[in-house]
């Protein structure tokens, strides 16, 4: 029999709103201590394979699932398996392409309420999460946590094809991709394939000819990041282009034959062949 909301209203130290729990006063506390958790950034239950951390006891268990190689939650569409079925529910939205979650400063749509969170930092620059060890700060934990594999040296994720081994979870399932195959992104508009959804991203804008990012010297746009890389090697030349020629019009004058130099030290070296001595006070004869 489903139970009826608890009229008591817990309210939380951290917060100033009042949070509503529904079920018995064991079940109130305990939620409490994990919400409370939340907010200390307290985490008790330590993986002993990777020793990353989590709140709740289940977020251990189904991180070890990653580990273990278990994936119980298959996909109805694809036959795709998973270790959690949280991760089965973001991958469903690849094919239902449901994207509720909006942000208010470009307008760019996410399928997942943490991800708009993870991509306001963009905007604010904010950078909560800081390395202990160089103090380089990082919009996500994840992120944090697999720089400070570059410090151990750590390898925790291994394929079981190849036994190659890698400091980020993610980069263990792209890398497991070249083996099977797999291309789970899919180009609603031609029906092309990509392993990643970043390549699935940039693929797309030959189709919208979108092109966010923009020269801040002559205001070009481009489709892709590395492309605007490339283009502004073109002003830099430019520029130096410019500044040898101001150090030539700039430069020293042979008294000799008007010859220019950039610099002091080419101009005496360069006297010498008209005055017939060397530059380090010995003569030709």
């Amino acid at each position: 029999m489903e139970r009826e909301l608890c009229e008591d209203s817990v309210k939380c130290k951290m917060l100033t709103e009042s949070v509503d729990f529904n079920g018995e006063k064991k079940e109130r506390n305990h939620t409490i201590v994990i919400f409370v958790k939340s907010h200390t950034g307290e985490r008790p239950y330590q993986c002993d394979i990777c020793e990353k951390s989590f709140v709740r006891k289940d977020g251990l268990s189904m991180h070890k699932q990653l580990h273990a190689g278990e994936r119980p939650y298959h996909c109805n569409i694809c036959g795709k398996s998973f270790s959690r079925s949280d991760h089965l529910t973001k991958h469903t939205r690849i094919h239902t392409e449901e994207k509720s979650y909006h942000c208010d400063v470009c307008g760019k749509s996410f399928a997942e309420g943490s991800t708009l969170t993870k991509h306001k930092r963009i905007h604010t620059g904010e950078k909560p999460y800081q390395c202990d060890i160089c103090d380089k700060s990082f919009f996500q934990n994840s992120h944090l946590t697999a720089h400070k594999h570059i410090h151990t040296g750590e390898k925790p994720y291994h394929c079981d094809i190849c036994a190659k081994s890698f400091s980020q979870s993610d980069n263990l399932t792209k890398h497991t991709r070249l083996h099977t195959g797999e291309r789970p992104y899919q180009c609603r508009i031609c029906d092309q394939s990509f392993s990643e959804r970043s390549t699935l991203t940039k693929h797309t804008r030959i189709h919208t000819g979108e092109k966010p990012f923009h020269c801040d010297v002559c205001g070009k746009s481009f489709s892709r990041s590395d492309h605007l890389s490339k283009h502004k090697h073109i002003h830099t030349k430019e520029k130096s282009i410019l500044t040898n020629h101001k150090c030539i019009r700039r430069g020293e004058k042979s008294i000799h034959c008007g010859k220019s130099f950039l610099d002091g030290n080419t101009l005496t070296k360069h006297i010498c062949i008209h005055t017939g001595e060397k530059p380090y006070g010995k003569s030709f004869n």
